[in-house]
């Protein structure tokens, strides 16, 4: 889906560069065939000229809108709906790497983990949690010196 979705937007900038191009062409031949009539002023077409102005700008909206700010939304979106399902006896990750159990939820934004073989609880805002684990991270068996 992805890679489609690259290749249309790759597809759709190319046209409206081509566009700004022809019309960009459009002008100057405008231009130089009213010069060849004998016209001292030579006049450009304000479509054109238009044309040629603001497609490259139109372009460079789409290219930041296609590439930057609608994939960082559906990020935020994602990480928004997995911070608001959160509940007790989740494993999780917070954003400092410490992995723990979620044993209490004291209000919207604070979340309190218990951590290590001892279940050390500790208190966490929600925003820190980076991601919920499918499965359990524990070294009880092997000690780190």
């Amino acid at each position: 889906m992805k890679s489609k979705l690259s290749r249309i937007a790759a597809f759709v900038m190319c046209l409206l560069l081509t566009l700004s191009v022809a019309a960009f062409a459009l002008a100057e031949t405008t231009g130089d065939a009213a010069a060849a009539a004998g016209a001292a002023n030579p006049e450009v077409s304000p479509v054109a000229a238009l044309l040629s102005t603001f497609v490259p700008m139109v372009l460079i909206v789409v290219v930041f809108w296609l590439f930057l700010i609608r994939p960082q939304r559906k990020k935020d979106k994602k990480i928004k709906e997995m911070l608001a399902a959160l509940k007790v006896g989740d494993r999780v990750c917070t954003i400092g790497g410490i992995y723990g159990t979620i044993t209490n939820i004291r209000d919207e934004n604070t979340i309190t983990l218990a951590v290590g073989p001892q279940d050390v609880p500790v208190v966490f805002a929600r925003w820190a949690i980076r991601n919920v684990e499918e499965i359990t991270v524990e070294n009880d068996t092997e000690v780190l010196a």
